[in-house]
């Protein structure tokens, strides 16, 4: 089975991020999806509560899209994909990542040992990838998906968004149980 492993702080999830695990699972780039929120080992002082954090995700949890919350203290990826590996032995790991991040990639730590694993790459704001992915060789390795229209939506545009109370635009870019969570939970308000 190919089993997207979909990482980040999803601070919170918005229609972006569902959209593509969808997108990914509807167009068979992947079989079954892992979604696992991070820790804020980074000490980003804008992270909420990881229990928050998934609480929100479990709302699209299916039979497909599986929330990770065993392993959301696992620090850097090539940690996290090594012990993934051994507890999903039969199924093939597909790391799906934004294209901006393939800019930074060689930066990670330990990437090369990301690199044995297969990389979704979600081309955004029309990045040539295909100049970075050259640098780092392995390109049997590597999906492109090109196929799905450019998501412009950031967790920190929601964060402001929310401070500024306005839901016109909320409604727009984040699902409307995740804003009732928000609203009850007070989330955000003191950023």
């Amino acid at each position: 089975m190919k089993l997207g492993v979909f990482i980040g702080s999803f601070n919170p999830v918005h229609k972006g991020h569902i959209k593509i695990a969808n997108h990914l699972l509807k167009k068979d780039y992947i079989d079954k999806l892992l979604i696992i929120p991070t820790q804020n080992y980074w000490n980003k002082n804008n992270l909420i509560n990881i229990q928050d954090r998934i609480n929100m995700l479990k709302i699209f949890e299916n039979k497909k899209i599986i929330i990770n919350t065993k392993d959301n203290n696992i620090k850097y990826t090539y940690n996290l994909l090594k012990k993934l590996q051994k507890e999903y032995q039969k199924d093939e790991l597909y790391l799906i990542i934004g294209a901006d991040n393939i800019l930074r990639f060689k930066e990670w730590k330990n990437y090369k040992k990301i690199l044995k694993y297969n990389l979704i790459i979600v081309n955004r704001n029309k990045i040539n990838i295909n100049i970075y992915l050259d640098k780092l060789g392995k390109k049997d390795k590597y999906i492109i998906v090109n196929d799905l229209k450019n998501i412009d939506i950031s967790s920190s545009l929601i964060r402001k968004l929310i401070k500024e109370n306005n839901l016109e635009k909320l409604q727009k870019i984040i699902d409307k149980k995740v804003l009732g969570y928000i609203k009850n939970k007070n989330l955000y308000k003191g950023e």
